[in-house]
């Protein structure tokens, strides 16, 4: 019956040389010469990608004769003319350790469809079938993926969790599925009747899943209840039966991506919680593990199916360019957090330390001054996800500064209507107008300049002057006095009596090195670069931080110091003039009547 249809086959045949073989059959190509492309990026990490680099071989044939195949450019193919169904054969190196790409080896498989699946141009609205097949010597594994059952009809088509056919509606769809294969650890919980499903995949001794699936279960039904507060409905039933979260877990990685019903995760191993530690408060570590979790989720709603207008459709093979990501991601990375504290899962207390950091991570950087966030979102494709050493003197992040924005409104709105409104109202409008029904028909993203007016609409208050003062301009969110107003006092403090350098360091294996000179600091005035090793002050021997620091403690804010430094296999010497600690962590306390 599939072979009326796009059929892909996926095969594990090198575990060991981490390559998957994929077949895909087509049964009625364009006559004038079939086009098939590979996509460039993923959405939700904004960077052109090139994950045809990964495509070892490419063969066609049809009637099981040879077929001749031309590459037009980086990440397209053409196929000569044929009458008959069209069948590739190609072969993939799967061996990046991320959320974006894919990954085989002896323990497990993971894919995203935007390295595996090549598209079929001009049928990319056909349904699209995949035969997942079972490595031969990996009895035990299953299979992890939201991507639907076929329908029972078709040959083969699998069960949940089992190897068979699958099937996507059309290739957008196809490509936003990654599948996990191999024997994760499982647990799944219903939030407000839906089925979600969690897998864990690495060596993780005594993980508590039940925990951890009782605090996800907690802010999943506050996400939805926030979105669809009359009826609690769930947004993915338009695309799965099921939400997927997929995590890897490593020694000391984090990071996420969003999937219109499922998410892919990295975390830390240290920061998931062991049987052992079932009656102990949470650690750092595993309230930033749910943060992650709480975030990726909330895009199920925010960017999967509320989308700018220029991700309507993606464009796959080139930049989709926006100035909205700091409402996409920085409301995100707002909500993040703050639906820990309404699942209970962290307390206000826990929830302020949180939104201090992040204001931290904002005020520590001189880029703010330079760029705004709508100027991040649109140069995100260059320059965000390319960041170098003098990125902190550059750059701002949409992310982090796009949640103080978010915060700033949700505060301003509060404050302006007595608590009656708030960004909750605004999300939901552009739910109802935007997302709701995006992929019921032709779904439509929301413009450029949109935001105003939609805030007005939802709350009555004019944000104009805000949005362009914060959003497109450069000024710093005036929190202190937005705080002060719903009684939480927002100071600042040194974080050492140390004077400073104006540097951020970081270890390498030749000694003390800088990661960045702050502009203005210390030692941009008195010459230094980064990736310049400390060797000697005044004299006396450099050898990590701790030894800086010691040595730092015999001096005062405006003293002159002597560094020595390498600068590649040259040594340099610079006078420098200390600066005094710089005022720069953030303290938020609830004032008390």
């Amino acid at each position: 019956m599939t072979a009326k249809n796009i059929l892909y086959r996926v095969c594990f045949p090198d575990l060991a040389g981490h390559r998957i073989q994929v077949s895909l059959h087509i049964p009625k190509p364009d006559p004038e010469g079939q086009v098939l492309f590979l996509p460039a990026w993923i959405p939700g990490s904004y960077l052109i990608r090139d994950f045809a680099r990964q495509i070892e071989s490419l063969s066609a044939t049809a009637d099981k004769k040879p077929i001749a195949v031309h590459k037009l450019d980086s990440h397209r193919w053409r196929c000569a003319p044929t009458k008959g169904p069209l069948h590739i054969e190609y072969t993939i190196y799967a061996w990046d350790l991320s959320v974006r790409s894919a990954h085989v080896d002896e323990s497990h498989a993971f894919f995203n469809g935007t390295s595996v699946f090549l598209g079929v141009h001009g049928q990319e609205d056909q349904p699209c079938f995949v035969d997942l097949q079972a490595p031969k010597k990996q009895k035990d594994w299953r299979v992890y993926t939201s991507l639907p059952l076929a329908p029972k009809r078709i040959k083969g088509a699998a069960k949940h969790h089992e190897f068979g056919v699958y099937m996507a509606p059309d290739y957008d769809a196809l490509l936003d599925h990654p599948v996990e294969i191999g024997t994760p650890q499982h647990i799944s919980f219903h939030a407000h009747g839906a089925l979600h499903e969690m897998v864990f995949t690495g060596v993780i001794p005594n993980l508590d899943l039940e925990r951890i699936a009782a605090d996800a279960k907690a802010i999943c039904e506050a996400q939805i209840s926030l979105f669809e507060p009359e009826d609690n409905r769930v947004p993915f039933l338009d695309s799965s039966d099921r939400y997927v979260f997929m995590t890897m877990v490593t020694g000391d990685d984090y990071g996420g991506l969003e999937h219109r019903s499922s998410t892919a995760l990295m975390a830390s191993r240290s920061d998931l919680p062991t049987l052992s530690q079932r009656d102990q408060p949470k650690t750092a570590g595993y309230q930033t593990f749910l943060g992650l979790v709480s975030h990726e989720y909330f895009h199920t709603w925010n960017v999967k199916r509320i989308k700018p207008a220029a991700f309507a459709p993606y464009q796959y093979l080139q930049p989709n360019y926006t100035e909205l990501l700091w409402v996409f991601e920085g409301f995100t990375s707002y909500y993040d957090d703050l639906m820990l504290l309404r699942a209970n899962v962290v307390n206000e207390e826990q929830y302020l330390s949180l939104l201090a950091k992040n204001i931290d991570v904002v005020h520590r950087t001189g880029g703010r001054f330079k760029q705004s966030v709508a100027e991040s979102s649109f140069d995100t494709w260059t320059r965000f996800y390319k960041q170098d050493e003098n990125s902190p003197n550059a750059l701002v992040s949409y992310y982090s500064k796009g949640a103080l924005v978010a915060l700033g409104l949700d505060l301003l709105l509060r404050q302006s209507t007595n608590d009656e409104r708030s960004l909750d109202d605004v999300i939901r409008l552009m739910w109802q107008r935007y997302g709701r029904d995006f992929y019921q028909g032709q779904g439509v993203g929301i413009p450029e300049e949109a935001m105003p007016a939609l805030i007005q609409e939802a709350t009555g208050v004019d944000v104009r002057d805000f949005i362009q003062r914060y959003a497109h301009g450069r000024e710093d969110v005036p929190l202190q006095a937005l705080l002060e107003a719903q009684g939480i006092t927002l100071s600042w403090q040194a974080d050492s009596t140390l004077p400073s350098l104006g540097v951020r360091l970081k270890n390498s294996p030749q000694g003390l090195q800088v990661a960045t000179a702050y502009e203005d600091g210390a030692a941009h005035h008195a010459g230094m670069s980064a990736n310049d090793i400390i060797v000697a002050l005044d004299g006396l021997r450099v050898s990590d931080q701790a030894s800086l620091n010691k040595l730092l403690a015999a001096y005062q804010a405006g003293d002159k110091v002597e560094l020595h430094v390498f600068r590649r296999d040259e040594l340099r010497s610079f006078r420098a003039k200390l600066g005094p600690a710089p005022q720069q962590t953030c303290s938020l306390k609830r004032l008390t009547s």
